[in-house]
């Protein structure tokens, strides 16, 4: 058998470091070492949480098509959830393997895929009523203050610490009903927040993307 193997990382920062590469690279090779399976080529693909092209799987795609390899890939459940990457895998017409589910097959594909987009749609329904609920009842969203809490604190270091403390304390309050529900639609892991979090493109308090340590701080602050 020929293959394609592809991996995936979410951040730049895993993608230089090697977090959760090596684990995929390890995966795969063990697979094709018992499959007996020679490696015609690697494609590593680098995004983030809100990017919907897949420019090295779609390469990796190009490449199997056209020598007639199979794609191997470590995880089919760590992918479950990136519809892109279902819908390219569907579309393609190229023969795929996951190493952790090597009896997985297109039905198996068309069903995760279905089912991914379907909760995706769910979250963000859910994030932007629990949002609007809030708003109601008169609760700012986000953190208007910002690094003008440094600046408003000008009698020392301990005030100007309590004033950011008591910024991010608001913050999480803010966060309390979204992060409940979400919570109650099972979704209850910090990886799993963090993506739903950045999927409602719901920003951090320094307007950036969310991570299993964000929200980890969040539920500290709210005691959940």
């Amino acid at each position: 058998m020929k293959s394609i193997t592809y991996f995936r990382v979410s951040t730049a920062a895993q993608g230089r470091s090697g977090l959760g590469l090596d684990a995929q690279r390890a995966a795969v090779a063990t697979f094709c070492k018992t499959r007996g399976s020679e490696v015609l080529g690697e494609y590593v693909e680098v995004e983030s949480g809100k990017r919907d092209d897949r420019p090295q799987l779609a390469a990796a795609l190009r490449h199997a098509k056209l020598t007639g390899a199979t794609l191997v890939i470590a995880k089919l459940d760590r992918l479950s959830r990136n519809v892109a990457f279902l819908a390219s895998l569907q579309d393609s017409g190229v023969r795929f393997i996951a190493a952790d589910m090597p009896e997985a097959n297109e039905l198996t594909v068309h069903i995760m895929a279905a089912v991914a987009q379907a909760e995706r749609k769910a979250i963000a329904t859910r994030t932007r009523e629990a949002l609007k609920a809030a708003k109601a009842r008169g609760v700012k969203l986000g953190n208007p203050n910002g690094a003008a809490a440094l600046r408003r604190a000008g009698k020392g270091t301990e005030a100007a610490i309590e004033a950011v403390r008591a910024d991010a304390d608001a913050f999480a309050a803010s966060l309390a009903e979204t992060i409940a529900g979400l919570r109650s639609a099972g979704i209850t892991s910090l990886p799993g927040l963090s993506k739903a979090l950045n999927d409602a493109r719901i920003r951090t308090p320094r307007g950036g993307q969310w991570h299993p340590s964000s929200v980890r701080n969040v539920l500290k602050r709210l005691e959940l």
